[in-house]
């Protein structure tokens, strides 16, 4: 009869303290980790500021459009030219230093980079001009989520479709090296230099100049139509062009990287002794090629996913896309330093997170990963 024994009491010892230095040691990364990216976010969302304010420079350029509107709008209005001139002008210099107290003007740049900032961590972002109409401003987070729904919509359809092909194709590519597709990607891969929206107005002078197929921009037709089907066939129509010139603007590149990865791992000696042994492509493919490149597919999607709030500026401009991209191009030109601020931010959240959420990610996927080690 098999007697069973209970491990010495001081065999514990060694494993209770291994498991409080594990969950010390991850703790204290954990803490780090988050200051860490924290810091990040600050310095970069300050320098967002600096940039888009140009070091003060955009405050004068705010200051001269100022004076010039309030002069005219005095200057036209029949009961002020009935006034002394100097009445006038003390009329004017009153309500331009109002308009300066209330956009924060009259406070010293430093400070007011500071008051932004605050603002910008807390996602208290204030109010700008609503560039979707003339109705004055609107809370920059309602013109925000407004702009959304149509950038997910267009980066979506064409990311995740550019992620998955380009890692099936690359897959196949990997089977066949030297073939004739293998030397045709390499060979187009230099195309992928080209920004999507130069591949864009190519696409709109074949397909809506030449052709009249589809149509030159827009979300959907105007008027839109009533019907629930109508509405989805027109923004499937629409949708077509731009997300087509984002996807040719990367796919040969995408390829090219999956497939370099997917060859120099399939030409290990285990996965050279796995087909030995006879097992099939697929299981080989799985287990000894796409698991070590996990990490990397791992990596590249979680970008690929906070990628998508970006979306496309001038890609989205050229095709009168109503999304952020497009605002944000805007934004710029019209000097609204919170839209650019807000958008900023919210992305650098997004990609804090992600960055630090990669990292537990990898561990789970790859057992030569340990958190903090």
């Amino acid at each position: 009869m098999a007697v069973v024994t209970n491990p010495p009491i001081d065999s514990a010892i060694p494993r209770k303290r291994a498991g409080s230095s594990t969950f010390l040691r991850v703790s204290r990364y954990i803490l780090l980790r988050l200051f860490t990216l924290f810091v990040t976010v600050v310095i970069g969302v300050y320098l967002t500021i600096m940039i888009a304010n140009m070091g003060g420079y955009v405050d004068q350029i705010m200051r001269g459009e100022l004076r010039d509107r309030i002069t005219q709008q005095i200057g036209l209005n029949p009961a002020m030219q009935q006034m002394a001139p100097e009445v006038r002008k003390k009329l004017i210099e009153d309500k331009i230093r109002l308009e300066e107290k209330r956009l924060g003007l009259n406070v010293p740049i430093v400070i007011r980079n500071a008051k932004y900032l605050t603002n910008a961590l807390t996602l208290q972002l204030g109010r700008a001009i609503n560039m979707t109409s003339d109705s004055g401003s609107k809370q920059v987070r309602l013109i925000l989520l407004e702009r959304l729904p149509a950038t997910l919509l267009l980066m979506a359809t064409s990311q995740l479709f550019l992620f998955f092909f380009s890692i099936l194709f690359a897959l196949s590519l990997a089977r066949k090296y030297g073939s004739i597709w293998d030397k045709l990607v390499i060979a187009l891969s230099p195309t992928s230099s080209v920004p999507p929206w130069f591949y864009g107005i190519f696409l709109i002078l074949i397909f809506a100049g030449v052709l009249k197929t589809l149509p030159f921009g827009g979300m959907v037709d105007s008027p839109p139509p009533s019907t629930t089907i109508g509405y989805g066939l027109s923004l499937l129509k629409h949708l077509i062009l731009p997300g087509s010139s984002l996807v040719l603007s990367s796919l040969f590149l995408s390829i090219y990287n999956y497939r370099t990865f997917f060859l120099i791992y399939s030409s290990e000696d285990y996965v050279e002794l796995a087909r030995a042994k006879g097992l099939r492509s697929s299981d080989v493919e799985r287990r000894y090629i796409l698991r070590p490149t996990l990490p990397n597919i791992i990596t590249n999607f979680a970008l690929l996913i906070i990628g998508l709030w970006s979306g496309a500026t001038i890609t989205e401009t050229v095709f009168v896309w109503p999304g952020l991209g497009r605002t944000i191009f805007h934004a710029i030109g019209l000097y609204e330093i919170p839209v650019i601020v807000g958008s900023t931010i919210i992305f650098a959240y997004l990609l804090a997170i992600t960055v630090f959420l990669l990292d537990f990610v990898y561990a789970l996927a790859d057992p030569r990963v340990k958190v903090g080690g």
